[in-house]
Order: C-alpha cells, then structure tokens, then sequence
C-alpha cells in the first residue's frame, strides 16, 4: 500500500512546482523562459544529490543533521587536494569521508541506540570543528579552472553533465528501491520496524546501509560544490540540512518513515532551488529564503501529520465495524435464524 502512495505523492509536488513557474512567470515572463527553467534544474544538482541520499535515512524513519557538515569538510578536503595538484586522490578521499561518517552515524542510532535527531547534531558539531581546524578557518581558493569548468559542461546542450548523471542516478535508485527485494527492505523498516524483523528483514543494517548512503552522497555534494562554487569557506554546505529535508518532505517522503520516493526528492530539491530564485525574480531579497524554507517545511509536515492521523482513524473505524459485523454475526439469535 506504501508503494502506491509514493508517485502520488510525488506527482504532487511536480504540479506544485509547475504551478510556482506559471505563478512566479504571470508576474515576471523572465523566469517562464526555457533558459531560465533550465538554469533552475541545473542549479539544483547538489541539492538533489544530497536529498537523494537523505532521502533513504528519512525512508526507513531516522534522520541526519549533518548532511551539511559532511557536504562542507568533503569540499574541503577535495578542494584543498585540487588546488595542489592531486584531484584523483582528492576525490577517493573525500568519498572515503563520506562513507565514514555514514558509518559512525549509523553506528551510534543502531547499535548504541542514540537517537538519529543527537547523533547527527552531535557530528554535524564534531564535523564543522573539525573543518575549522583543517581549513585554519581559511577559505580554500585557486581551484583549477579545469576542474571548475566540469561543472559547466552540459549535455546535449540541455543539462550539465552533472546533473543529467544525477538523474540517470535517481531512476537507477528508484528501480532498486521498487523492484528488488533489499531495495524495499528500506520501506519495509520505516513502516515497521519490528513487523520488518519478525519477517527477517535485518533492521539493523538496513538503517546502517541508509546512514552509509546518505554519507556518500553528501560527499558527491561537496565535490560537485568545489567544482560549482569554485571556492570552500569554513560555513560551506551550512543549512543544507534544512534544505535538503524541506526538500524530500516537500517531495511526499514522510519524516515518520516508510513512505516517499527519491523522485519525489528530485522535484523538491528543485522545488528548493526554485523559490531561491524565484525571490529574485519577484524582487525580494534573499534574506526570505530561509523563512519560506521553514514555513514550507511545517506546513507540509503538518499536513502529512494530518494525513496520518485521519487515515489512522479511517482504519480503526473500519476494524471497529468489521468487529460489530463479526459480533452480530456470531450472536446466539444470529445462528437460530439462519437454522
């Protein structure tokens, strides 16, 4: 039943953001232009791919706060090792980062059972000291123009490079989540967890697996922003974490677990990158961003809460009625009449 409700959802959050063009284009015909809606998608890729990665931890009922830092020390490490000539090891060792801190997370929620919300706080806080001490609270600049110039190369004309691979990405990681068994194990333990365990799902690692993922990603983030950006200071990647949540809460994934795509993460990330600039094509400043951020974000939880509960109750009342049939029935008058 889970499975059903995720392309709707989905399907949802692509009309949102259609309707945010045609509404943001009624008052500027600017931002409806195809260089423009281009440019948006285009812009949204290290959102995606962070949201991507999120996506599976907040699918199996936990979250990370530290996507952020992780995204800023990768950066870090990858732009520094740019700079001086290494990309190569620059980047297998910022990936390797990544996986590591996946794993201490998924470490610390499932075997040490510290909540999700205190173990990524308490490594997103490890994480930007560790960044400080690492960068010498320095920008790193003088990244090569090589390597800035990858983020510039497009496809067909149409995407970058970058973000037409992290679409092919997406598709692969939806058909892996829907059509194969370990893929729905993801699901299957944010719907329930212990009804996942008494039918032999691990739990454990499939949470660990998620963690470890979403360290992944977060680190392809951070390479994507040297290449991007073209610059790391020590606050890079800092509120990603908002914006990717917003983004996969945005894109019908459900905080309480169990429900949601990585399609739908795909639209909310550039849902997200959308209303950035959005707010420059209505006149606002950019000062709102964050506050549309938050609002967007507790209304659509709110509303998924409201969703919840009301489909809660649908059940227990249909439980409750098919108890009065099966009572009635069973009545000792029930049997006579039908003799």
């Amino acid at each position: 039943m889970l499975k059903k409700h995720s392309l709707p959802r989905a399907t949802t959050s692509f009309v949102f953001l259609i309707l945010l063009f045609i509404g943001v284009g009624l008052i500027n015909s600017s931002f409806l232009t195809l260089q423009n809606i281009m440019l948006n998608l285009n812009s949204s890729v290290i959102y995606t791919v962070v949201a991507i990665g999120i996506a599976f931890v907040i699918i199996t009922g936990e979250i990370d706060v530290s996507v952020g830092a992780t995204l800023g020390i990768s950066a870090a490490i990858c732009g520094t090792m740019v700079r001086d000539g290494n990309p190569v090891q620059g980047i297998i060792i910022a990936l390797l980062v990544g996986l590591f801190i996946g794993l201490f997370n998924g470490f610390g929620v499932t075997v040490l059972r510290i909540p999700s919300i205190i173990m990524t706080l308490g490594a997103n806080g490890i994480i930007r000291g560790m960044i400080y001490v690492y960068t010498n609270g320095k920008w790193i600049e003088n990244i090569p123009l090589e390597f800035k110039a990858l983020a510039q190369a497009k496809f067909l004309g149409i995407f970058t490079w970058f973000y037409f691979a992290t679409l092919v990405a997406m598709v692969l990681i939806y058909l892996y989540m829907t059509r194969t068994r370990t893929g729905r194990y993801f699901k299957a333990v944010g719907d329930n967890p212990n009804g996942a365990n008494l039918l032999g799902i691990p739990v454990v690692g499939t949470k660990i697996v998620a963690f470890v993922l979403c360290g992944l990603f977060a680190s392809i983030g951070g390479i994507m922003y040297v290449s991007r950006v073209g610059f790391i200071t020590p606050i890079a990647g800092n509120g990603y974490e908002m914006k990717v949540i917003a983004a996969c809460v945005l894109g019908g994934i459900s905080l309480t677990g169990g429900v949601g795509s990585v399609i739908g993460a795909t639209i909310g990330a550039a849902i997200m990158a959308s209303i950035s600039r959005a707010l420059v094509f209505l006149g606002f400043p950019s000062d709102y961003d964050n506050t549309i951020t938050g609002i967007l974000l507790i209304v659509v939880v709110v509303f998924d809460s409201v969703l919840q509960i009301t489909s809660a109750e649908k059940v227990r009342r249909q439980r409750l009625s098919a108890k009065i049939v099966h009572a009635e029935i069973s009545t000792p008058e029930a049997v006579e009449n039908e003799k």
